[in-house]
């Protein structure tokens, strides 16, 4: 104990040292409890007179307010120790690593208890496990439907906790719930070395658009790990503007499949579309989508090579919506084409309809520190419905269709989708070990006398 302290006294010498030198510097937490545990023992023993000099000198080290630093050299207590003696005789000390709070721990009746606690996690379950921030609007926005479908029984107490509660309340309830997946993809982006003086580049500074029709796409492989041979692929488009999305399922990335899905999905779409960006894949960089894309007075732009920020729109769906959907693993069969396109089918709907989510309008940086602010979470069905630049006969559309619709029964079908895609891979896998044993039996039968022979031989030598 005497070497320990004997070192946090030469520490804080040191510090001491080289402030008064005029260095500046910060102290971490370990060098100010050093220096308070130091400074206290001194502080507490001493007179007024220089119980002032050591509050100037430690003010001026920690950078503390007065009133705190005072308060914090009197409230400090010496580590506590507790001896005990053992059954042998031996004698045991324990020292406490922090001081003892002599305040009683204050006492305040909880607000949300189990039965609030229930419905918001069916509800975050609901919502494909989405923060705070974005669960809050989606409360709101789908407790009605729910009640409508009889999907949710609960009293108007607890609807009004439900509605009352801040997104700080909501993460720090569903904190024990919560789960985090740390799972990377890997790019398949081949570069399209063609025509790209005549696709214009699009930087993510140039994002201006404030009217919905200007598109970002993107494919995202479902390969599992393993690029060898033909496996499934996801268009993904999403508007810039509204956040509305569409997403359709392809073979593979050849051309013919790429610009056919993408012609399919603009009909999806509550708008026309009026601009398409994309990175510099050859599935996109390609003649035949240039042309398309004049032949229907389309503005096609491209984003900077290895700067995935120029398509940050697009890269959030892509996890946030294929890969939360569908995960990492690996589909290249035509019966789970079927059933992932019919997967999108009832997502599409959920995601544009139920799901909001968050723009950013502002990006300050000061020095180091970057500060961002986010408009108010909101459905892509909102903000279709909100923009000006929409037809009131499709906004009319739109609100009938949403009127009839239970999340719910969508969450279900989604569940049930998911599941039949998950019996198939898991088919698919069996299949392929049965016929990777076959074929390793197979190859031993075919070796010759000698050769076998000439294993055992040497395997007898090995274990000699």
């Amino acid at each position: 104990m005497k070497n320990i302290e004997r070192e946090a006294k030469m520490k804080k010498e040191e510090i001491l040292k080289r402030f008064r030198g005029g260095e500046f510097m910060s102290l971490t937490l370990d060098e100010r409890r050093v220096v308070i545990r130091e400074t206290a023992e001194r502080y507490n023993k001493e007179r007024k007179k220089e119980k002032v000099k050591i509050l100037d000198e430690f003010v001026r080290l920690t950078g503390y307010n007065r009133c705190y630093a005072s308060y914090v050299l009197r409230t400090y207590k010496e580590k506590e120790k507790a001896v005990v003696y053992g059954k042998d005789g031996k004698r045991v000390v324990f020292v406490a690593d922090r001081r003892k709070k002599d305040k009683e721990k204050r006492t305040r009746e909880r607000i949300y208890e189990e039965d609030v606690l229930g419905p918001l996690i069916y509800l975050w379950h609901m919502s494909d496990y989405i923060c705070g921030k974005r669960l809050k609007p989606y409360i709101k926005e789908t407790l009605p439907q729910l009640k409508q479908f009889d999907e949710i029984n609960i009293n108007e107490e607890t609807e009004e906790k439900l509605l009352k509660m801040s997104p700080a309340t909501i993460d720090r309830l569903l904190k024990k719930e919560k789960q985090k997946f740390n799972l990377k993809g890997r790019t398949l982006t081949k570069p399209g070395t063609l025509l790209k003086h005549s696709i214009p580049i699009r930087t993510f500074a140039d994002w201006n658009e404030h009217e919905p029709g200007f598109v970002e796409v993107d494919l995202v492989g479902h390969d599992g790990g393993i690029l060898k041979g033909d496996f499934l692929y996801s268009l993904d488009v999403t508007d810039i503007h509204t956040g509305w999305t569409e997403t359709i399922a392809i073979k593979n990335k050849a051309q013919i499949w790429t610009i056919e899905a993408l012609k399919e999905i603009t009909k999806s779409f509550p708008f026309s579309i009026k601009g398409i960006d994309s990175d510099n894949g050859s599935e996109f960089i390609n003649a035949h989508l240039l042309s398309y894309c004049e032949k229907e007075h389309i503005t096609f732009t491209r984003s900077r090579p290895y700067r995935k920020n120029d398509n940050c729109f697009i890269e959030q769906k892509n996890y946030s919506v294929v890969r939360r959907a569908l995960g990492y693993l690996r589909y290249d069969t035509d019966e789970e084409l079927e059933v992932i396109n019919k997967l999108y089918e009832v997502l599409r709907v959920y995601t544009n309809f139920f799901l909001p989510s968050q723009k950013l309008i502002l990006k300050t940086r000061e020095g180091s520190k970057v500060t961002k602010k986010y408009d108010k979470p909101k459905t892509p069905y909102l903000r279709v419905i909100e923009s000006d630049k929409v037809e009131e006969k499709t906004k009319q559309q739109l609100k009938k269709q949403y009127d009839h619709l239970n999340p719910a029964e969508l969450k279900r079908k989604v569940d049930r989708l998911q599941s039949k895609l998950y019996r198939l891979y898991l088919k698919e896998q069996r299949e392929n070990a049965m016929t990777d044993k076959i074929s390793n039996i197979s190859d031993i039968c075919s070796k010759t006398d000698f050769e076998n022979n000439n294993f055992v031989y040497n395997f007898n030598e090995a274990t000699k």
